[in-house]
């Protein structure tokens, strides 16, 4: 699909901009993303996220089921409430990232549009003998992003507006963060995603509403360190490495696939790699790309996940390193020919995890005094 977005001045396709990371079809940016991201974060401009996914599951088992095969507990989602969760694999490998609200009637899923297919499918094999329908409703609704409230026609066929509101900016009931930092970044991000009619985008896009490209909304979601499935996770990422406990999972909760994994490694192990931001300490015309090496001395440590030039911090990066990598050292992000200092700012801290308290045994033969 191409936006209709794309025909305001100075538009220019994200697919261009981004590389191998989503944004087809989207504004990647309208002539100056500098100015673009202040007036997002002042809650002043919209985003067009129209190339994502809506996927819909009805029923009355909806919510259940749901609960069944996820991190996070949305049994008892109310009407109108917000949630996100995570389908794991059974080694707690992050598979798919689903942003969820009810209306009552529908259970909406938000997704990335590369995620859509595989998540449907995989559902539907689950499905069994349950209450539950699915269907894909991306042609019928877009998504739109802001920081604000502004007024928009946004969708309600059950009589509830249809507004994801984002849970990052706390640690959710059953969470647990790792973020050791006084001030989270994230107590700030007010982000929430709506979904619109498709067919009021023409109008929209046609109106005089402020709008944002999907740089500045990249530059601000890198600051509040908030995680992304398109860019953060690879084959082997589980969530305890992006600090996605805070939100995503709920270590009370019953079975689901991955469980195991979740709970021994936050109870008894260390996740082997943690998320970073990196401010880089070159000039702010060298911005390095999306699985750069990050480097420590001769040793490749770690790659970057996101980038993007944020309108006071600078040059801004997420990158997962390995776990044990000094959280002091100054390290090098190497980009084509060069090697860009960068200054750690610690997410998920090198001791994340064994939280537990257990025990030690005494060794076989030892005397107790």
């Amino acid at each position: 699909m191409t936006s209709e977005f794309l025909t305001r001045p100075g538009a220019v396709d994200g697919g261009v901009v981004a590389g191998d990371a989503p944004g087809a079809g989207v504004a990647a940016h309208y002539g100056n993303p500098l100015s673009e991201q202040r007036a997002l974060a002042a809650g002043n401009a919209i985003v067009d996220l129209s190339h994502r996914s809506v996927l819909t599951i009805s029923g009355p088992d909806r919510l259940s089921w749901i609960d069944s095969l996820t991190s996070q507990s949305v049994a008892g989602l109310a009407p109108g409430e917000s949630s996100e969760t995570l389908v794991l694999d059974v080694t707690g490998r992050l598979k798919y990232a689903v942003r969820l609200i009810d209306d009552g009637v529908e259970l909406w899923l938000l997704l990335e549009r590369e995620e859509a297919g595989g998540l449907l499918a995989w559902l539907s094999s689950m499905r069994f003998m349950l209450r539950v329908e699915l269907a894909d409703r991306t042609a019928e609704f877009a998504t739109v992003g802001t920081l604000g409230q502004p007024a928009l026609p946004v969708a309600a066929p059950h009589g509830v507006p249809l507004a994801w509101r984002d849970p990052w900016m706390s640690v959710t009931q059953g969470g647990h963060q790792y973020a050791a930092a006084e001030r989270h970044p994230a107590v700030s991000w007010t982000y929430s995603e709506l979904l619109l009619p498709r067919t009021e985008l023409a109008g929209l896009a046609a109106s005089a509403i402020p709008v944002a490209g999907l740089l500045a909304l990249e530059a601000l979601r890198i600051a509040a360190w908030r995680p992304c499935f398109a860019t953060e996770v690879d084959e082997k990422s589980i969530p305890h490495e992006l600090d996605w406990l805070r939100t995503a999972v709920h270590l009370s909760k019953g079975c689901y696939r991955g469980q195991e994994t979740v709970a021994k490694v936050h109870n008894l192990g260390h996740p082997p790699r943690r998320l970073v931001m990196l401010h880089l300490d070159g000039p702010d015309a060298v911005l390095p790309s999306r699985g750069d090496e990050v480097v420590l001395g001769e040793k490749t440590v770690g790659q970057v996940t996101s980038v993007a030039l944020h309108y006071e911090l600078g040059p801004v990066v997420l990158a997962v390193i390995k776990r044990r990598t000094d959280s002091t050292a100054g390290l090098l992000v190497r980009t084509g020919s060069l090697e860009v200092p960068a200054t750690q700012e610690v997410i998920v801290s090198p001791d994340a995890g064994a939280s537990a308290t257990v025990p030690r045994m005494p060794r076989l033969g030892s005397v107790r005094g």
